[in-house]
């Protein structure tokens, strides 16, 4: 744009808006240039508009800003000559110079704003600083409160609280001198934001309400109504106070849009993203976090784009996607040292600790734990330090560096005892009686696990006493007192079936506690001791249910929270169950957030010295937490159990409730028997049961297994090598195949081949053996599938579950095909597919979408899906399988609504998973289960496309004469391994669910 426009431009009416939008500074100061006199209302006019821009176009504010100083600063220098600005014999200005210094005040003001909103907290004190100055020479004392108060939030966000209360004081006393009601509003939200710095809430949402009906009655700037909403927004979710923390968001947005606020009301969903998080609705507060991310990203606010960094990095290092973690936290801890933020940039650095421990870099690790020590002491923060200590401690213990640990433990508990942090009090008992029994000394190790049950019974806290249960049996059964162990065993068993679907992890995770699974495998072995009888075998196999079927549901990231009602008829109760769920998760949460970052001994030298009535209200609020967490979760159970009644799928999948094995066995059609296999602190079991009986026994050592599970594996892997290679050594790779499956059959079945009597095996895997398909192991002269039809299942609870389902209402079917130039064989298969199956619909490429499976694969009885899969052994809830315009994740089947008796996933790798907690596979074949699918079939290993198109087909076709699924899918694997006779093609198909025939609707 031409200069000589641009003057133009500046004599023109609305100039203001249009020096806002030029973003060359040549042109900005062309046009000021043009201005046919620039005064001191000018830089009035000016700065005002840039404070109005503040809250919906930092860009444009920070340029009228600038153009206000540069205006202001001109002045001042034509001044100078002229005269000074305060006579030699100090008497006062004149209300020019007073104009003038008014200006430069102004100027220096509103640059001032867009500092502190762009995270720059030290370049904004000082202009904030020159500002009170300029107003003080003028004798302006309003205004000069005015910066007062506007500086308040920077010194708080440096961590400067004496100065800032000194600033909110000094404001107030001149304030009320004059009696400006509006301007004590102002001050009134200001003070609250220290008030909630110093978690001080409930004071704070006072003050705030307090100044929100000020700007009302005085009708107030919508700045003003907008910073007093987003304090009582904030507020209110730090108070549990979900209704108005609703309600206030709800306002902020609509008076956001009201006045064209838009940083508004990214701050708004921002603060309500938190909300998400605290509540464990992960997805939601992700989604919401980038959303805030991009907009800040715009706006050049780099401390909420951090603020979202640093508060999604802890929601990926909970789902342990560790890299994704380390990311976010090294983004965030830069973006704090640029703005010179200590207590965000130490907890940055800690969840950094975190990532480092969970990537098996314990010496990293260590060494940032360190750093973020040091970072929360120069912020007077004891408690984080102390937390801190107890992850150090938990890294040496497993290094075998007991006395460190033993001294950074027995530091943090001397702290949590002085603080009152009853919890975390008794965590360090429990860590230290775990290092006691650890360095042979039982007798001081029974001590601080009896002194962690006393503290825990006074607090009635059942999801930690469990701990402490487990770790007295741990001790008594070192010290030989067995029965004694067996008894703490069963009361840590009782208090962890009470919680049943809603334990939550400790502050930083601190993994030796995460012993949830143990506790069911030595309960396990002490039934099975001795001589046991049918119903000791029968109580074995509860107990290896127990432990199987809520693995998934308690640490699957996207919770029941976020999962929609399965069946209308429930659906009240469902939705209560999924609310008190996160209200729990709230509680929980904000009491370890209260306990370390919250209450005044949290911020007092060590050992912390607070007054006694500052340590009442904090032990109050603690006190009160636990209350309602206490009373949600009899609530919850309470609910659980109505539910359970009328949707057992949905408990049983969400809730992590499990059958017991009458109910299992009833549910075993004739000539089926059901082999389960457990491992126990390094033994695998297997359960087998029929209609008629239950047994479970003793099989092998699981380390040798595991061996001979890699061996075979890696035999697959050699197909990935060139074709010539393997037509070349085809008989060799085959021969070393069956060796190693021979191996694994003589471990893991021909201890009890003699006991197998049915026509057809389900499998329910554990740990790495959910990688082993069943069916292809060799006893010598033949494949298990030659002799018996297999299908698999996660646990005995879901097969009944599936079996349960009632027939699909549809009887279409829904092929989806997408091929690329590797994989043209896709499109076969699909076409094939589709020709085998009566009413198919097929559709290919770009056509098969995510919105066509979810309307047609509802009412569908089959749905095959032939493409690409994508397996994250780094967290399987990103698994995927490539569909026409997206990719298909397992969280995007958790909102599928599927009616299928079978789902077929043909792509490679599609029935992989991770293996958590112990046990449950997380993929993208359990997602389907509970989408509604009552089997699915999927692949354990990449597939080669063209024998899968072969595989497939024949599967179809058989499919309608076959007695039921998994005889279809035996006959298909002997027709391909007529012609491909190495397990690598035929074998990597499993069904998971129920294979069988679905029981016909009851009429009415």
């Amino acid at each position: 744009m031409a200069v000589d426009t641009v003057r133009a431009m500046g004599a023109a009416p609305g100039w203001i808006e249009r020096l806002a939008r030029l973003e060359d500074v040549a042109q900005r100061e062309a046009l000021l240039a043009a201005r046919p006199a620039a005064d001191a209302d000018t830089v009035r006019a000016l700065a005002d508009a840039s404070r109005e821009r503040l809250r919906v176009d930092l860009a444009q504010a920070e340029r009228l800003a600038e153009a206000a100083e540069l205006v202001a600063r001109r002045l001042a220098e034509a001044a100078a000559d002229s005269s000074p600005e305060r006579s030699a014999d100090g008497s006062p200005v004149t209300s020019r110079q007073r104009r003038l210094l008014d200006a430069r005040a102004r100027s220096r003001k509103a640059l001032g704003h867009v500092r502190y909103l762009t995270g720059r907290y030290r370049e904004a004190l000082g202009l904030y600083g020159e500002a009170l100055a300029l107003y003080e020479r003028a004798g302006d004392a309003p205004a000069a409160a005015d910066v007062l108060s506007d500086s308040i939030q920077s010194l708080i966000y440096l961590g400067r609280y004496d100065e800032a209360t000194a600033a909110v004081d000094r404001a107030q006393a001149i304030l009320e001198r004059h009696g400006d009601s509006l301007r004590l509003a102002r001050l009134g939200c200001n003070r609250a934001n220290l008030l909630h710095r110093q978690d001080r809430f409930a004071a704070a949402l006072a003050a705030y309400e307090q100044a929100l009906a000020e700007f009302r009655r005085h009708r107030g700037e919508p700045q003003d109504v907008a910073a007093a909403l987003m304090g009582v927004l904030i507020c209110a979710i730090s108070l549990n106070d979900f209704p108005r923390a609703t309600e206030a968001h709800a306002e902020l947005l609509g008076h956001a849009t009201a006045h064209d606020m838009p940083l508004v009301a990214l701050q708004a969903d921002y603060n309500v993203g938190y909300l998400h998080y605290l509540r464990g609705e992960y997805s939601r507060a992700m989604e919401l976090y980038e959303r805030t991310r991009e907009r800040s990203r715009a706006a050049g606010d780099d401390y909420h784009q951090a603020l979202c960094d640093m508060d999604e990095c802890e929601i990926h290092l909970e789902l342990n996607l560790t890299e994704e973690g380390d990311r976010l936290a090294r983004r965030a801890l830069a973006a704090f040292e640029r703005l010179g933020m200590g207590h965000e940039r130490a907890k940055s650095l800690a969840f950094l600790a975190i990532a480092a421990a969970q990537d098996g870099k314990p010496f990293e690790a260590l060494e940032i734990f360190a750093r973020a020590r040091r970072g929360f002491e120069k912020e007077d923060n004891w408690a984080w330090p102390a937390a801190i200590d107890l992850y150090r401690a938990l890294i040496l213990n497993e290094q075998g560096r007991f006395f460190e640990a033993r001294s950074l433990v027995e530091e943090a508990l001397d702290f949590f005892r002085t603080a009152g942090l009853e919890v975390k009090a008794a965590l360090s008992e429990l860590l230290l009686a775990r290092l006691e029994l650890q360095t042979g000394r039982p007798a001081a190790a029974r001590r601080e696990c009896q002194a962690a049950l006393g503290r825990l019974a006074a607090l009635d806290m059942p999801a930690l006493s469990y701990k402490a249960h487990f770790v007295l049996g741990q001790i008594e059964e070192a010290a030989g007192e067995r029965s004694t162990a067996a008894r703490a065993y069963r009361r840590a068993h009782e208090e962890l079936e009470s919680l049943r679907s809603h334990l939550h992890g400790e502050t930083l995770r601190i993994a030796f506690l995460r012993d949830k699974q143990e506790v069911y495998e030595r309960l396990v072995m002490s039934t099975l001791a001795g001589r046991p009888t049918a119903a000791d075998h029968a109580a074995a196999l509860d107990l290896i249910e127990q432990a199987k079927s809520r693995s998934l549901a308690e640490l699957l990231a996207f919770r029941a929270a976020e999962l929609p009602p399965p069946t209308p008829t429930h659906s009240r109760l469902v939705v209560r169950m999924r609310r008190l769920r996160a209200n729990l998760s709230w509680y929980y949460r904000q009491i370890d957030r209260q306990e370390l970052e919250g209450g005044p001994a949290s911020r007092s030298t060590a050992p912390p010295a607070a007054s006694p009535a500052a340590e009442a209200a904090a032990t109050g609020r603690l006190d009160e937490l636990r209350r309602r967490s206490r009373e949600s979760e009899r609530l919850l159970l309470r609910t659980l159990g109505e539910v359970q009644a009328g949707d057992a799928e949905f408990v049983s999948l969400q809730a992590a409730l499990s059958l017991d094995s009458r109910r299992i066995r009833a549910a075993l059609p004739d000539g089926c028997q059901l082999v389960e296999y457990f491992e126990a602190l390094g033994e695998i079991y297997v359960a087998l049961a029929d209609r008629r009986r239950v047994e479970v026994f003793p099989l092998t050592a699981a380390d040798g297994v595991r061996d001979l599970l890699r061996y075979f594996r890696f035999q697959l892997s050699k197909f990935r090598l060139d074709p010539d290679y393997l037509e070349a050594f085809g008989p060799r790779l085959l021969e070393g195949a069956r060796r190693h499956l021979g191996e694994l059959y003589a471990e893991l079945v021909a201890p009890f081949r003699r006991l197998l009597e049915a026509e057809h095996l389900i499998f329910v895997p554990h740990g790495a053996l959910h990688y082993l398909p069943f069916h292809a192991l060799w006893d010598g002269d033949a494949y298990l599938c030659d002799r018996f039809s297999v299908s698999y299942a996660p646990s005995a609870s879901v097969f009944v579950m599936c079996r349960d389902k009632p027939a699909s209402a549809g009887g279409e079917a829904l092929v989806l095909g997408v091929p690329d130039e590797l994989t043209p064989a896709i499109r076969q298969e699909a076409e094939a597919v589709a020709a085998a199956l009566p009413g198919s619909r097929l559709l290919i490429g770009e056509r098969a979408t995510l919105a066509s499976l979810r309307d047609l694969g509802r009412n569908s009885r089959f749905v095959h899906v032939a493409t690409h899969g994508f397996f994250r052994r780094d967290n399987a809830m990103f698994s995927a399988i490539q569909l026409g315009d997206s990719r298909l994740t397992l969280f995007d089947l958790y909102h599928l609504e599927l009616g299928a008796e079978l789902v077929a996933l043909s792509g490679c790798g599609t029935g992989l998973g991770v293996v958590e907690g112990g046990d449950e596979l997380i993929g993208l074949t359990r997602g389907l289960l509970y989408a509604g699918a009552r089997s699915v079939l999927a692949t354990l290993w990449d597939v080669n496309d063209r024998s899968t198109a072969e595989f497939m087909t024949a599967f179809y076709r058989r499919l309608a004469s076959a007695p039921h699924r998994g005889a279809a899918l035996r006959d298909a694997m002997l027709e391909l391994r007529e012609r491909h006779p190495h397990p690598y093609y035929w074998a990597p198909f499993v069904l998971t669910g129920d294979p069988f025939p679905a029981a016909p609707k009851k009429s009415g």
